[in-house]
């Protein structure tokens, strides 16, 4: 049989095996065709190209995709009053454990609570991450063999169990006999959540109270106190007196405050009022700022007054007694056996800057806002009055920035731009 006779049988077969599912779709309903017609059916639509099939299909029409809620997201809704507290966020726990007894979805929810801790304000209360570690079931996790003690056993609820443990150690949340009790229940003794709640219970014992100059946990809300607090914070000498030159203006029945009165608070050490006394009246002093400085979760902003370094020439360097010096003596005459190898220079950045003779924090970064201050200071410090005043200001953001979860601050204000002393609009020379 040649190929040409082939070909031909071949297109005979397919035309029979057409007419055949024709005549079967004619006589009988589409339920009542045999499976052979619907295998002729379908050999049929591929053989034959009929008008139809020529014609394109209509587009479908879009589905608007409506946007879905994260998983249990429905247990956090706020209450009708719309309190968002420490009795709403346990309740929301408890709802789960309720509704979902075999705690399907587990690592999702947590994972949630832990994104809306801050909103209810429970971050730094370890009773509710206790219950949180308490969702997981017990008795699952635990390694049985050697093997799985080896290879990280169920690896992504142990790491939904040290995320929890991450964020008590950002907040500063130390783990407790409780917290030790549940990891062991949870995941057993020989987990990665183990190590870190054993890490932690070592370092942060050791590490809780290093900082001599430790800011309060909770911040006050008063723009004045916190101010005071942010002062005492940056200056060293006890002695410095905090002054308050201006209040805030009280708000209205509206609840909005004069903004034409922010508060201006300073502070200047008996060692800056007496460096003031002797600056030559001959040369500037600037007024500088805003500078960025954070207290916890805050960002405030301060301005310094200060002056330029002076020439080599002009310094006067002041004898220390030598009971009073610290590197007493100051020369050794000691002839150590030295090889040429030993270094005797050291490689020191020193950088030296100006005297800053005072500090302030207020409501408003604007010249007007910071005269006030000057003339405030001139009560104090005579001398201040017969000094010219140069004011170099940069751009600023505000006051209070919050930072909110893992989001980043508002950025500092820009660098400062230095001015020229003949512009008339960014320099005041104070008289009186």
């Amino acid at each position: 049989m040649s190929w040409a006779q082939a070909i031909l049988l071949a297109r005979g077969l397919s035309r029979g095996w057409g007419g055949i599912c024709g005549t079967v779709l004619k006589g009988a309903s589409f339920s009542q065709v045999s499976p052979q017609g619907q295998r002729g059916l379908h050999c049929s639509s591929a053989a034959h190209n009929s008008d139809s099939s020529l014609v394109p299909r209509p587009p479908k029409p879009l589905r608007k995709t409506a946007k879905a809620l994260a998983p249990h997201e429905e247990l956090f809704r706020p209450a009708p009053d719309g309190t968002q507290d420490k009795a709403s966020f346990v309740r929301a726990l408890q709802n789960f454990g309720q509704h979902n007894v075999h705690k399907r979805g587990h690592v999702d929810f947590i994972y949630l609570a832990l994104r809306k801790m801050r909103e209810y304000g429970v971050e730094r209360d370890l009773a509710v991450y206790n219950l949180l570690l308490d969702i997981f079931p017990k008795e699952v996790f635990r390694p049985r063999t050697v093997f799985q003690k080896i290879f990280i056993h169920y690896p992504r609820q142990q790491e939904c169990g040290i995320a929890v443990l991450e964020q008590m150690e950002n907040h500063g949340v130390m783990p407790n006999e409780e917290t030790e009790f549940l990891l062991i229940q949870i995941f057993g003794r020989k987990s990665y959540p183990m190590l870190k709640f054993v890490r932690m219970k070592l370092w942060f014992s050791r590490f809780k109270n290093i900082n001599p100059f430790r800011v309060p946990q909770d911040l006050p809300q008063d723009p004045v106190d916190l101010a005071r607090l942010g002062l005492r914070h940056m200056e060293p000498d006890l002695s410095a007196r905090v002054t308050v030159y201006q209040m805030p203006s009280l708000k209205d029945s509206i609840g909005t405050a004069d903004p034409t009165k922010p508060h201006i608070v300073g502070i200047q050490s008996p060692d800056q009022q007496a460096a003031l006394a002797r600056h030559n009246p001959a040369r500037p002093i600037f007024v500088e700022g805003p500078f960025s400085l954070w207290l916890r979760n805050k960002c405030v902003y301060y301005h310094i007054l200060r002056a330029d370094l002076l020439p080599p020439e002009e310094r006067e360097v002041e004898e220390i007694p030598e009971e009073w010096n610290l590197y007493y003596p100051m020369q050794l005459d000691l002839d150590y056996g030295r090889s040429g190898w030993d270094d005797y220079e050291f490689d020191i950045n020193e950088v030296e800057e100006g005297p800053v003779f005072a500090m302030c924090m207020a409501g408003a970064h604007d010249q007007a806002t910071l005269a006030k201050w000057i003339q405030g200071l001139q009560e104090t410090n005579p001398a201040l009055a017969q000094i010219p005043v140069v004011f170099r200001l940069a751009a600023s953001t505000g006051e209070l920035l919050a930072s909110s979860g893992l989001e980043e601050p508002s950025p500092p204000p820009p660098e400062e731009q230095e001015e020229e002393e003949d512009d008339p609009q960014r320099q005041q020379r104070g008289q009186s």
